[in-house]
């Protein structure tokens, strides 16, 4: 039976020591709550740092045992490791850079980079220790960013999740890390890619693109061997637990306790772990400015702010402490009476009934995170509401805000904006409120932890099911030699051949993709192949394939079928075409190579091109789709065809179609092989047109008619190269 392994920097437990031993405590946050379905059955375990240093051998040996009992596997991290990986590289590279504070927080210290590579190796070995093939892994967090291709590299036939907990940067920021190719490469080993927002899920395929770079599709990622799925899993809470708390006796004691001390004043809560990306000061600030603003709330409102204590020992948070405490105090010390305290300030953790307390008593919940991957806060709030009252104020920049569009979304930058929606919060008319927050419990019900977890599994095994099609679909070993032997066999064979991105790789210039010795060398012996007929069908012009091939035994097909040259004859075009057309779209194509450096324009007899394989990454795609949307009604109208390629848009007479050329040809003799091997849009009317028993071969794995894939024209050689060496060798 496979099982499924979750990896995470910490596991779901906290592992203490006293004169006992040491003393196992369940963890409170919501993945150990989420995933706890999936760990503890079966054969299923959970793999994690116990977060203490345990060095001693009997030691560890006790502490593995009494996890093993849980289905929790240790990775034991020394007092070093823990501060080159976890405080260092962590905390101290990718998290200020993913929650955009680089230019303030991060350092890039090569000894912290040295950690982390040998932390996620150490990671990779305790799980190479428990996995089996067709095992399922799920590695979770920014501290294990390169364990996904440690693992591809060292298991075989294994699924690999990866999900990201906070945000994924814009490429601008991502692209500061030096490190940053070798963590996007660590990323890309998993099968599925998993972040909160489709925002992450847009910066990480821009910073793909631009820094490895690879070829994206959609939300499909091109690894070679493989294709990785970057998809969009916002993380739900156990809405259940939440809505069932407050009915507890406990939390309903802790309830009428809160309401009594507070039972003049609307209670506002927040609740953070102390961190700069939680917008603490910006908060205290807004909520100074209402009470400077609204002299009419003094007495009848209190900020109850628990901040949770988190790396104090720090600088910058020792610092961030410090100020948090003493704007608190400024506000109090200015506004406080006899009978009320603006700011009830605690620092210390709080029990989950106490928050649920919390939770029930509070008038309005403001969460208003600087940045942030979901914030399951805004969650836990709207989920202990069992009356189906009270306001959510939600921080725009947080992922829950894509969801929960019934809070009121706010800026949390604007301290004038955070304000004012406190005001409008604590007036906002009960029946608003219970509009409001029936349709965020409704959300949070449905879309809880459980599903997130389902979701992300079945989309795991879809594209892994994906992959497997894919693979099959390649022209591995087996696929070519059965191809070989069916050309050993035959005797009238075709075979249709593109040029760029076929023959040869994509060139800058396009004038520079000129053929080598290696590929005149494999087409000549094809061609010395009596039974065979070679046919080159590019898009390229005609005075191109004459002066590189034009003395040669090959038919020759120009411009998409305008024009064609069989062997020892001169060339013909199509007749009765016109070209009046161009007068009209070449000044739309100028206009467009105006406005993108490094685009150019390739005039053919009966097309034109507009090239942007020159202009930067990410502009030319932007202007291509423009382009397309600009010509698309002039188009039909003068009768063209828009053909977007790779890096090209082409402008084209209808009647011009490589499937009507390759018909031709075809229909002239009875061939019993035929093949063609193409990498465009345009060489899919081809595949359309052949017979069902042609083999018909996509270079690049995009979607396509072809019934199998090259990956290159590196394989492309290489196969055609195994036609004519399997005729060497004799039959058996």
């Amino acid at each position: 039976m496979s099982k499924t392994i979750i990896v995470a920097n910490r596991l779901p437990v906290k592992l203490s020591k006293n004169e006992n031993g040491f003393q196992l405590t369940p963890s409170e946050g919501g993945l150990a709550t989420g995933l706890g379905s999936i760990y503890k059955q079966g054969d299923n375990c959970w793999i994690g740092w116990p977060g203490l240093e345990v060095s001693e051998p009997e030691e560890q040996d006790k502490v593995t045992t009494q996890l093993a009992a849980l289905s929790l596997h240790p990775v034991y991290l020394t007092q070093t490791e823990i501060a080159e990986y976890y405080e260092g590289f962590s905390n101290s590279v990718l998290w200020p850079v993913f929650h955009y504070y680089a230019s303030t927080y991060a350092d890039y210290k090569q000894s912290n980079w040295k950690y982390y590579q040998e932390v996620n190796a150490k990671f990779c070995e305790a799980v190479v220790a428990s996995a089996q093939p067709g095992d399922t892994i799920w590695v979770h967090d920014y501290q294990l960013l390169l364990l996904p291709q440690m693992l591809r590299e060292r298991l075989k036939d294994v699924s690999i999740g990866f999900f990201l907990h906070i945000p994924f940067p814009s490429h601008e920021m991502f692209r500061l890390i030096p490190w940053r190719a070798e963590l996007l490469k660590g990323i890309l080993g998993a099968d599925l890619i998993g972040f909160h927002t489709f925002d992450d899920v847009r910066h990480f395929l821009s910073a793909v693109t631009r820094i490895l770079p690879m070829q994206v599709s959609s939300n499909m990622i091109d690894c070679g061997d493989y294709s990785v799925v970057a998809e969009a899993f916002p993380m739900g809470i156990d809405d259940r637990r939440y809505s069932e708390l407050p009915l507890q006796p406990e939390v309903g004691t802790q309830i009428k306790e809160i309401k009594d001390i507070f039972k003049q004043e609307k209670l506002v809560l927040t609740i953070d772990r102390l961190d700069y990306s939680k917008g603490i000061l910006q908060r205290l600030q807004a909520f100074e400015l209402l009470l400077k603003r609204h002299p009419e709330y003094v007495g009848k409102i209190t900020l109850y702010m628990i901040v949770v204590p988190s790396r104090d020992t720090v600088p910058q948070y020792k610092e961030l402490r410090d100020q948090i405490d003493k704007r608190a105090g400024n506000i109090n010390g200015r506004y406080r009476t006899i009978s009320w305290s603006p700011i009830q300030y605690y620092y210390r953790s709080v029990s989950i009934e106490t928050l649920s307390a919390l939770y029930s008593c509070a008038d309005v919940c403001l969460v208003t995170p600087m940045r942030d991957g979901m914030n399951l806060v805004s969650k836990e709030y709207v989920a202990s509401r069992i009356h189906n009252d009270g306001v959510l104020i939600l921080s725009e920049m947080a992922g829950a805000s894509k969801e929960l569009i019934d809070a009121i979304i706010v800026n949390p930058n604007n301290v004038n904006e955070v304000c004012e929606a406190i005001v409008q919060a604590i007036n906002m008319p009960v029946a608003e409120q219970r509009e409001r927050m029936n349709q965020m419990r409704q959300i949070v019900a449905k879309f809880n932890v459980n599903h997130w977890v389902k979701l992300f599994m079945e989309r795991l095994h879809e594209v892994k099911l994906l992959q497997r099609s894919m693979q099959s679909r390649h022209v591995a070993s087996v696929t070519e030699q059965s191809i070989a032997k069916r050309y050993q066999k035959t005797h009238q064979r075709i075979i249709f051949l593109d040029y760029d991105g076929t023959l040869v790789d994509f060139k800058a210039n396009v004038n520079d993709a000129i053929p080598d010795a290696e590929l005149r060398g494999i087409l000549q012996e094809l061609m010395n192949d009596a039974a065979n007929r070679i046919v080159l069908i590019s898009g390229r012009k005609h005075e191109n394939l004459e002066e590189w091939f034009g003395n040669s035994n090959m038919f020759l097909v120009a411009e998409h079928g305008a024009w064609s040259k069989r062997p020892g004859e001169d060339w013909q075009k199509i007749t009765g075409l016109s070209t009046q057309w161009k007068k009209d779209i070449l000044p739309v194509l100028e206009q467009y190579v105006d406005r993108t450096p490094g685009s150019f324009i390739e005039e053919k007899t009966y097309s034109l091109v507009w090239h942007y394989r020159k202009a930067q990454e990410g502009l030319g795609e932007l202007r291509a789709n423009e382009l397309m949307n600009t010509l698309k009604y002039l188009a039909t109208d003068k009768g063209l065809q828009l053909l977007p390629g790779d890096k090209v848009v082409e402008v084209k007479n209808m009647e011009i179609n490589k499937g009507k050329a390759a018909l031709t040809l075809v229909e002239e003799k009875e061939f019993d092989f035929i093949m063609a091997l193409g990498d465009d849009y345009t060489d899919e009317d081809i595949f359309r047109t052949l017979p069902d028993s042609a083999i018909t071969i996509k270079v690049g794995n995009k979607r396509s008619a072809a019934k199998f894939y090259l990956r290159n024209p590196a394989e492309v050689r290489h196969m055609l190269k195994g036609l004519y060496d399997n005729l060497l060798v004799p039959n058996s």
